[in-house]
């Protein structure tokens, strides 16, 4: 295919541009001779900048930035001179759609923003995992080996009363395996207050249906009890349900069943706690964990790997040896299974350090507080309407619904909101993107789920999106 893009053909119309009674003078951007000197395709394509582009974007996209500035001069707007220039302003700032973002808005994992970031341990392993790797492979025998076996090890060895781990694509998946590999043609005994919605309008119920599972429903919306479960459970129960309400909650008159009396019925609970944690957490006493599920008795446990636990999507599966065992041979298993580089940044957030989503958690509001006000001052000095105030931000991502976070925000004019997102400097990769909310009239840029290293990177930011 010829790639040169042929300068603009002079016909009927044209002329009447270059005349002296026309609206443009020959040289006039816009006008037929002026479209004459636009640069063909390759001759662009041909710039040491475009061509290095190419190398780090792909030949699409770069031609796509050469078509805009060669249509942008055959329409007037730049003269054929900048064509060049403007192809380069126009390069995206990176070879996929996804935007960096800085999670301002107050809620620790934003379900949006990808829930929790990765922490620099995990970011260096999805490096190392990115080429050829012994996902599957032992190199000293030189032949295949258990996959991910590194990362099942540090599953193992952060939740010690499991007999047995696995690693699928996301909670829902484990759910959804153990339902399959378990109770298809059967039974499930759920109670009626626990049947919840997931988010984006996929609801437990029909997920756990498309399995093959029957859902025995006891108790009421409000109160469910031991004895709701055991008497629904026959010959054909496969399992008892306990799902955490953890993207909501219930007051006042009150009653559920605990794992550990449920355990004591007889039939394998399994336990979907969500939101992630495998030990118990000082900072969110109510929220459950996957240690101690087990060890009240659960024979599984699933939670995901992208919220509380702070690494990538992932769903967890822990508990009984012998029914980890069945969901992993079972053929849904091969279908749900996840790559080298989940596996990766997932063994880097269990064996390394404290990742971003924990840190956020445990976070000392004093020191929020201190940051926004250093933020606000050097903001407010070039002019800008800044100031510090208190806030309450929120665990999110379907985790410990209803418990605030002490936190501080810097307050910003409204307006700033949309420029902050998405202005000039953010499509330009000059600045990242800053997500805040808004809150009686003004822009909060809430700090507790903001690294301190990224301060600055927020004063940049602000600075840019004000004009100053």
């Amino acid at each position: 295919m010829d790639t040169r893009e042929e300068a603009g053909r002079g016909g009927p119309g044209d002329s009447a541009g270059d005349s002296p009674g026309g609206s443009r003078s020959p040289g006039e951007p816009g006008s037929a001779q002026a479209r004459r000197l636009i640069p063909r395709t390759d001759v662009l394509l041909a710039d040491p900048r475009l061509a290095s582009a190419e190398q780090r974007l792909g030949r699409a996209l770069v031609k796509r930035a050469v078509s805009r500035a060669q249509e942008a001069a055959r329409a007037g707007r730049i003269r054929a001179d900048s064509v060049a220039d403007a192809a380069v302003d126009g390069l995206p700032p990176r070879p996929t759609t996804l935007t960096p973002v800085i999670n301002a808005t107050g809620v620790l994992l934003h379900t949006n923003l990808g829930r929790a970031p990765l922490s620099a341990a995990a970011r260096e392993a999805l490096q190392a995992a990115a080429g050829c790797t012994d996902v599957e492979f032992d190199l000293p025998a030189g032949e295949r080996g258990r996959r991910g076996r590194g990362t099942l090890a540090a599953l193992a060895a952060a939740v010690p009363a499991a007999q047995g781990v696995a690693v699928v694509n996301n909670n829902a998946a484990a759910l959804v395996l153990a339902a399959t590999a378990l109770a298809a043609g059967r039974q499930i005994v759920v109670s009626r207050g626990e049947l919840i919605e997931i988010g984006d309008g996929f609801r437990l119920p029909e997920l756990l249906e498309s399995t093959g599972a029957r859902l025995r429903e006891v108790g009421t919306t409000n109160r469910t009890s031991a004895a709701d479960y055991q008497a629904a459970i026959g010959p054909q129960t496969a399992f008892l349900l306990k799902v955490h309400t953890s993207n909501y909650r219930i007051e006042g008159f009150t009653a559920e069943a605990s794992i550990a009396e449920l355990s004591a019925l007889g039939v394998p609970v399994v336990a979907d706690i969500g939101s992630g944690l495998l030990a118990p957490s000082a900072i969110l006493p109510g929220e459950p964990d996957a240690d101690s599920a087990l060890r009240a008795g659960a024979a599984l446990v699933t939670a995901s790997g992208d919220k509380l636990l702070g690494g990538p999507q992932a769903g967890l599966v822990l508990g009984r040896g012998d029914l980890v065992r069945a969901l992993t041979r079972h053929p849904l298993a091969r279908a749900l299974r996840v790559d080298k580089l989940t596996l990766a940044a997932l063994e880097a957030t269990l064996a390394g350090p404290r990742p971003p989503a924990q840190q956020a958690l445990a976070a000392d509001a004093t020191m929020v507080m201190q940051r926004a006000q250093r933020i606000a001052a050097r903001l407010a000095a070039l002019g800008v309407d800044a100031r510090a105030i208190p806030c309450q931000a929120a665990v999110g991502g379907g985790g410990a619904p209803g418990v605030s976070l002490p936190s501080a925000a810097v307050s910003l004019p409204p307006g700033l909101a949309g420029v902050l997102r998405s202005g000039e400097a953010v499509r330009r990769g000059e600045t990242l993107a800053v997500a805040g909310r808004v809150a009686s009239g003004r822009l909060l840029l809430d700090l507790r789920a903001v690294p301190a290293e990224d301060d600055d990177l927020v004063c940049a930011a602000v600075i840019a999106a004000a004009g100053v």
